[in-house]
């Protein structure tokens, strides 16, 4: 039976994958509380539909830093897509071009940001780098040649001076060798040299636009104004960082409060229904990025399977938009949800 939501694909990519690569993609660190809180925190945030609406036509389309999408769900950025489908991101970016939408491609990826982007650019898919700084002369190379070949946006992931400590994957003995984009032995690095200064730095170094991933705080989110960025991605690295911090979904109002308006504002980590980032979108989300479901239905399907996840979530998206009473993006505002 063909899948009909984003757990079915959950289990059916279990079963297909070898279980040490399942257990680096489903770790978080240490207890996992972080991981679990993801989810959690949906379950407490409830909608407040209103009814008598016309919403005979419900539109997802959106835009995000200028570039239009078909629906407010973009694939985030993860590592090693070859763990669960031999085109790894290639096909990945395939799926994000069917479905309509924009892909964040890893630094920690299989293949190179140039094989990546040649697969997008076939299938018509917008692309953004997701940038790990492990020394400023390898940033300023990994820079140009994604402007080389057509990025689109810098995502500078901020909340890794270490790698956190992945207890499940470490107990499976499995181990993820260098390869894609960094140069030999990057991927092993302990620690990447980050600071405010690095970000103004790198904010000279292009002309592209920056994104913070990895911001929890309205204090950091204000600095992130400060130094010029153009959006940010609320997210607590799908918890595999740091233990024991809210849940993405509940640091997102303080951000969005923050920053006022004067940069976009995005959220990830734990979505997995259409109602997922309806409560998002209401909360003040732009737009949502979406990881591991990516990664099951490549496990499942190739492009095939990363592409109707995708449109799974749309199409829960517009069912929820329309029983809510809010037919387009415009009209989802904090009055729709309630925290309890």
């Amino acid at each position: 039976m063909e899948p009909i939501n984003v757990s079915d694909y959950e289990a059916l990519a279990r079963s297909r994958m070898e279980p040490g690569a399942w257990n680096y993609y489903q770790s978080g660190s240490d207890d996992e509380v972080t991981l679990r809180a993801n989810r959690e925190a949906f379950e407490r945030i409830r909608l407040r539909p209103r009814m008598l609406v016309d919403v005979s036509v419900c539109d997802t389309r959106t835009s995000v830093l200028g570039t239009s999408v078909s629906m407010p769900i973009l694939v985030a950025p993860t590592a090693m897509h070859g763990f669960a489908h031999p085109g790894g991101e290639c096909e990945t970016a395939r799926a994000a071009g069917r479905a309509g939408t924009l892909m964040v491609a890893s630094t920690s990826s299989t293949y190179s940001l140039e094989n990546i982007a040649k697969a997008a650019s076939a299938a018509n898919s917008p692309l953004w780098f997701q940038l790990y700084v492990f020394d400023r002369r390898g940033a300023e190379q990994l820079i140009a040649r994604a402007t080389l070949v057509g990025y689109q946006a810098l995502v500078l992931t901020v909340d890794s001076p270490r790698w956190g400590r992945k207890e499940r994957s470490i107990r499976s003995g499995f181990r993820v060798a260098a390869k894609g984009n960094f140069e030999v032995g990057e991927a092993s690095r302990d620690t990447i040299p980050l600071s405010w200064e690095v970000v103004s730095w790198l904010r000279s170094k292009t002309e592209l636009p920056l994104i913070l991933k990895g911001i929890l705080t309205a204090e950091d989110a204000l600095l992130a104004v400060e130094h010029g960025v153009d959006a940010i991605v609320v997210s607590n690295h799908g918890g595999r960082q740091l233990d024991g911090v809210a849940a993405s979904i509940e640091a997102l109002p303080e951000v969005v409060e923050a920053v006022a308006g004067r940069c976009e504002v995005y959220v990830d980590g734990g979505i997995r229904r259409g109602t997922d980032v309806l409560k998002a979108l209401a909360l003040g989300a732009r737009a949502v990025l979406v990881g591991r479901p990516i990664l099951w239905g490549l496990a499942v399907g190739g492009a095939e399977g990363a592409q109707h996840v995708l449109e799974l979530l749309r199409a829960e998206l517009e069912l929820a938009m329309a029983l809510s009473g809010r037919p387009t993006l415009e009209s989802i505002d904090r009055s729709l949800v309630k925290i309890y």
